[in-house]
């Protein structure tokens, strides 16, 4: 199906590998080919999944005459990381809206979003909760009042907007897909914000692609990714009415949160270190790791049965490994 697409900033180094796992299809596989999409080699420090977004959101800003983006995350947010980077790359001043007490030194991304020279604002976890809303207007109008015009970018990108990054990386896996001779796949991602399966779900349909998305919550529960996928995607039709309408559906693998946001269990973090070794593959204990943990067992319970092939879509997020590094059995 034709898609016409908003204007994008070319940021990003695409199209990425879609590289097959010989070993860890051998190990965990049970007959199924693992791979994975390199979605984590979108560029330097610009590397993970935010930043096929941010090249939409970068150039709407520029195009409607924003010289400041205001997003917000955790201290450790790779959204947030990608959007000071994008921000030093495109002449665009940044301001993140932090959730947590900031710390007594900088590190992974934190480190990185004060080398790109990103204005950073911490606040408590209870705080940030109860007030993000207000916190967002509040500093709007400060920027405001100073003569200059700030966006709002939501957490991870996530809307009508974002989505289009991976409604493209859609077109590009169809591509990959006839490359490696894989008729029908399973698409797994980890969901935090919503918008990469968001992207994901409504892109495969557009573009005919012969795949079924699942996306594997990091946190909250399946309601509320089956809530905000359909948010989001209702966000993106009321942006661009003339996109072609498709019929989707939303799939969310719960259960594999474990203690929370952000938390991860001792099984994770081996499996992390053993996937390393097996293919030089490193994954992070926030996304990525709970992610691939949770389809190994969705594989195990047979979730998977009557399909070769299964594409884990690698999100990035390497910059959280270091934070966490007294939690790696190493």
């Amino acid at each position: 199906m034709a898609v016409e697409y908003p204007r994008r900033l070319k940021l990003a180094q695409t199209p990425t590998p879609l590289q097959l796992l010989e070993r860890a299809s051998a190990r965990w596989g049970c007959g199924h080919r693992l791979w994975v999409k390199r979605d984590d080699l979108t560029g330097c420090a610009l590397s993970g999944n935010k930043v096929r977004k941010l090249e939409f959101i970068a150039a709407h800003a520029l195009d409607k005459g924003y010289d400041t983006l205001i997003t917000c995350g955790g201290l450790q947010s790779n959204h947030c990381r990608a959007t000071a980077l994008v921000g030093a790359q495109t002449g665009l001043s940044t301001h993140l809206l932090l959730r947590g007490d900031a710390p007594a030194e900088n590190d992974g991304n934190l480190l990185l979003d004060k080398l790109a020279g990103a204005t950073v604002s911490c606040y408590p976890k209870s705080q940030y909760v109860a007030e993000i809303d207000s916190l967002f207007e509040h500093w709007q109008a400060h920027y405001s009042a100073a003569g200059r015009r700030a966006l709002s970018v939501p957490t991870g990108g996530s809307d009508g907007l974002g989505m289009w990054g991976y409604i493209a990386a859609c077109e590009e896996l169809a591509g990959d897909f006839e490359r490696h001779d894989i008729a029908q796949a399973h698409i797994v991602t980890a969901t935090g914000s919503g918008g990469t399966q968001a992207g994901l779900t409504l892109g495969a349909a557009l573009h005919s692609l012969a795949a079924t998305v699942w996306g594997i919550n990091v946190c909250d529960n399946e309601r509320y990714f089956l809530d905000k996928v359909a948010h989001d995607t209702a966000d993106l039709y009321r942006r661009y009415p003339a996109l072609p309408r498709c019929e989707t559906r939303v799939r969310v693998l719960d259960g594999y949160v474990g203690a929370g946001y952000g938390i991860s269990s001792d099984e994770v973090f081996a499996l992390i270190r053993d996937l390393c070794r097996l293919e030089g593959l490193v994954l992070d204990p926030v996304y990525t790791g709970k992610a691939f943990a949770g389809m190994l067992s969705e594989i195990n319970a047979g979730r998977f049965e009557g399909t070769r092939d299964i594409v884990f879509v690698h999100t990035g997020g390497i910059f959280g490994v270091f934070p966490q590094r007294s939690a790696f059995p190493v």
